[in-house]
């Protein structure tokens, strides 16, 4: 796992080197192991053409091969034409952890670059083959591989791949550079085109130093977060930086003028379900092919962990990755109750995790978060994540903090509930709808995390107002692209098309979370449910197998028992784990901030929502806020996600649009200066 950064430039103007270190420096948290850097002008002119490369002086000492910024041969081996393709790299090592891995990393004839963030699991199968061909290896890094089935096959290769990965990739023949993001959107890639230049990043942050994108807040990307929680599609909060969508890539002609083009190279989902598949065979295979999936993860060269909520999720991970690796370390959160009442004093699930870590006997350990830790921390999480999504995260936080202490990979169950129906309710609105329209209207409205459509345009300003209408019209091109387009309106065409928008769009958010706090801590995480084989074994499967679309559509909204969901997997399940863990009810990782944001936090929020600066912001109408504010700290209503919210946009303006001392926006560098 690592940070990738880079600037192409589109019509021949020449990049500054310093600028895209800059940008990779920002994202040293992300690899904190290795860095290097490396600039490139195409090799198929007439005139001669060079490559620089560079080794960060710090780590000199593991890449004596490597010239470092400011040596004399470093310069003496530049020439008058400018580079147009700079890419840089921020390393944390988790296969072969020699000075081999580093990166970016050339072919052998030093025709195509790459720097490459993830991880391939198929890698050692895919190697042996490529070697059984007469391919020779001179490392033994998954990103290795990839470059050599590139050389082979050129993008076709990425059918190929299984894993979580984001790179980009530069063939100096053809001049040609692809930005390309795995199938299921695990690993972020963020792109942003401007005059002149295209720049990428893992992160939001490292585009800001570029000197080609600004940090401006996009009016449309604020309407749609608030509305959603979330962003669907390739849309940000920031004003021209956009994320690159799940199994596509981008193709760019650097230094031709030409536009860049997006390219889908796999859907995430199957079309249409097995029909034929009985519950009993899918129940087999998806028991199969989820222990392949653990298993299959756990290649590493560092130690390996897993989170364990106490749910049948990460359980059954934590299960399966135990007949591998005995008192594998294991992680969990918990909260303190004291003063907590109503349904929040079941949110603690730390006795589920111990009695599954005596069962399966892992080398556990848990952090117990108090009402005082969301303000310790939300000015760190803020800056990580500076593209905001669905849900708090400041438990997930304090956790991966936790877990980084002792491994430097952890297993986690995010896909699970998305894959195989694990949240009943959510899919209920508009499941007896008459047509697909009515449906659509149901699932917008309930669709509505933070405030119901009728009060949501009073949150905003007038000025901003009119752009509510862009989520509705990002919401009716997702769900567009769900379910299968022929046939009746049935109850179970409806779920499936509920459940395909789920995964398009809550589980994207969820990942760009997870990636973020863990890779704040220099902690990868991975998430087998989203394994090539299971993720498409799950989507061939009808869904009545995962819950009963009749039972569902005959349920009041608002009482509707979690322990309906899953069916297959819950089933499936029993190999690994007791009755009693896969039959127990849903239960989120949730802290008890409906009450702590009434009680200890409470000067807090005031003291950031009501400050001067955050008043003067154009986007909310504050009286609205205000009114909301005092509606949750008299307990008329629970706000937590608004208020989660309204401060994550806030201190997000406050690290990269107000604070020129942030490290995330200092000055940016001239990107058309020569070296």
């Amino acid at each position: 796992m690592c940070g990738i950064a880079g600037i192409i430039s589109l019509g021949g103007a020449p990049l500054e080197p310093e600028a895209v270190r800059d940008m990779t420096d920002v994202l040293e948290h992300r690899g904190p192991d290795d860095a290097g850097y490396v600039f490139l002008q195409p090799n198929g002119r007439s005139t001669p053409s060079f490559w620089a490369e560079f080794a960060d002086p710090k780590f000199r000492h593991q890449n004596e091969h490597l010239p470092a910024f400011g040596d004399n041969y470093s310069r003496e081996i530049l020439s008058s034409e400018p580079f147009v393709v700079g890419f840089g790299h921020r390393r944390l090592s988790i296969l072969d952890l020699s000075s081999r891995g580093h990166q970016p990393m050339p072919s052998r004839d030093r025709r195509y670059w790459i720097v490459h963030n993830g991880e391939i699991y198929n890698f050692r199968e895919l190697r042996e083959e490529l070697a059984r061909d007469g391919c020779p290896f001179h490392t033994s890094t998954d990103t290795e591989v990839i470059l050599r089935l590139w050389e082979r096959y050129g993008p076709d290769c990425l059918e190929r791949l299984n894993g979580m990965f984001a790179f980009a990739i530069y063939d100096r023949i053809k001049n040609e550079a692809y930005l390309v993001r795995d199938r299921f959107g695990v690993k972020p890639l963020y792109v942003a085109v401007g005059p002149g230049f295209a720049t990428f990043a893992s992160e939001v942050k490292a585009l800001f130093q570029s000197g080609v994108v600004e940090p401006r807040i996009d009016p449309e990307g604020l309407t749609e977060y608030a509305t959603f929680q979330n962003l669907l599609g390739s849309r940000t909060i920031w004003e021209g930086v956009e994320l690159l969508e799940p199994g596509t890539f981008m193709r760019f002609r650097p230094a031709t003028g030409e536009k860049p083009t997006v390219h889908t190279y796999r859907p995430a989902i199957p079309r249409s379900a097995d029909e034929g598949m009985d519950e009993q065979s899918a129940t087999e295979a998806v028991s199969k092919t989820f222990i392949d999936a653990v298993q299959t993860q756990l290649v590493s060269d560092v130690p390996v962990g897993s989170y364990l909520s106490g749910g049948m999720d990460s359980g059954s991970i934590v299960a399966a990755a135990g007949r591998s690796i005995p008192r594998l370390h294991t992680f969990t959160g918990g909260f303190d109750l004291t003063n907590v009442n109503g349904i929040e004093q079941g949110f603690d699930e730390r006795s589920l995790a111990e009695q599954l870590s005596y069962l399966l006997q892992t080398e556990h350990y848990a952090v117990v978060l108090h009402a005082g830790d969301m303000p310790a921390a939300m000015e760190s999480i803020t800056w990580h994540m500076d593209d905001p999504r669905v849900g708090m995260c400041h438990q997930n936080w304090y956790v991966a903090k936790l877990a980084s202490r002792f491994v430097k990979v952890c297993l986690a169950g995010v896909g699970g509930d998305e894959l195989f129906a694990g949240y009943p309710w959510r899919y209920r609105p508009g499941l007896t709808a008459g047509t697909d329209d009515e449906q659509a209207d149901a699932l917008f409205k309930s669709w509505h995390r933070l405030l119901p459509p009728d009060e949501l345009p009073l949150l905003f300003s007038p000025e901003i107002r009119g752009s509510l209408g862009s989520a509705r019209s990002a919401f009716d091109m997702t769900l567009a692209k769900c379910g299968d387009e022929s046939g009746a309106s049935t109850p179970d065409r409806r779920l499936r098309r509920a459940l395909e928008f789920e995964y398009r769009t809550f589980l994207n958010g969820l990942l760009i979370t997870e990636d973020r706090i863990s890779m704040a801590h220099s902690l990868e995480t991975r998430v087998p449910f989203l394994d090539n084989d299971l993720a498409s074994l799950a989507w061939r499967i009808p869904s009545e197998h995962k819950l009963d679309p009749q039972w569902l559509a005959n349920q009041n909204n608002g009482h509707i028992e979690s322990t309906e969901g899953k069916r297959v997997l819950r089933r499936a399940m029993t190999q690994l784990l007791p009755e009693e863990f896969t039959t127990q009810r849903k239960q989120g990782f949730s802290p008890p901030d409906a009450n702590w944001y009434r009680g200890p936090s409470m000067d807090y929020i005031k003291q950031v929502l009501f400050d001067r600066r955050t008043l003067e912001r154009p986007w909310f109408d504050q009286k609205h806020v205000a009114r909301s504010l005092e509606e949750h700290f008299t307990g008329q209503r629970n706000h937590r996600l608004l208020i989660w919210s309204l401060l994550s946009v806030e201190w997000i303006q406050r690290h990269f649009v107000d604070d020129s001392r942030s490290i995330a926006h200092s000055k940016p560098k001239n990107p058309t200066a020569t070296l």
